[in-house]
């Protein structure tokens, strides 16, 4: 069951583009299915900045396949351990489960950059808000007001119907 866990824990990880602490932290109060966005609080963030990630209809799905552990918050609970899984488990899946032994968890989020800024049409700005990254310009910085939301939410459909390939994997466990 830790196995199956673990693979949907990755699954959303690759889907929104979160880093491992982000995704295996997941509370269910930070989920809102009804706007399709996940609100990871400020606390939890590198940049101490609250991040909304736009969830694809994959990334829902993902989500609602989970079996909630009565009494926890944790979306991936350790069953009964009081905490979520550990910082290992989406790795020890990809290399071990799925035997991606060359690649990390984290490399996802490099991939999604590469992807989205070498073959798409999104903006950079867009891209750099859906990692959650700081624009490194200062002045440049100081200009954006929006969370580009919507722009976000196109972003992130798209790379979820790239990923396609990562769910008939993903079922076939």
């Amino acid at each position: 069951m830790e196995a199956v866990l673990s693979t949907k824990a990755l699954l959303l990880c690759v889907l929104t583009a979160t880093k491992t602490s982000e995704t295996i932290e997941a509370n269910w109060s930070e989920f809102d299915f009804d706007k399709g966005i996940w609100t990871i609080p400020k606390e939890r963030m590198k940049k101490g900045r609250e991040h909304t990630v736009p969830l694809s209809d994959q990334a829902i799905e993902v989500l609602k396949s989970i079996n909630r552990v009565e009494g926890s918050p944790w979306v991936f609970d350790s069953r009964g351990k009081g905490k979520p899984i550990s910082n290992m488990a989406m790795s020890n899946c990809l290399k071990g489960t799925l035997g991606f032994k060359e690649y990390t968890v984290h490399g996802f989020r490099s991939s999604f950059r590469d992807w989205a800024g070498e073959t798409t049409t999104h903006s950079r700005e867009v891209i750099e808000q859906s990692l959650a990254h700081s624009l490194a310009d200062q002045t440049e910085a100081a200009y954006p007001r929006g969370d580009y939301l919507e722009k976000c939410r196109a972003l992130m459909a798209d790379w979820a119907g790239y990923c396609l390939k990562f769910f008939i994997v993903a079922k076939t466990l």
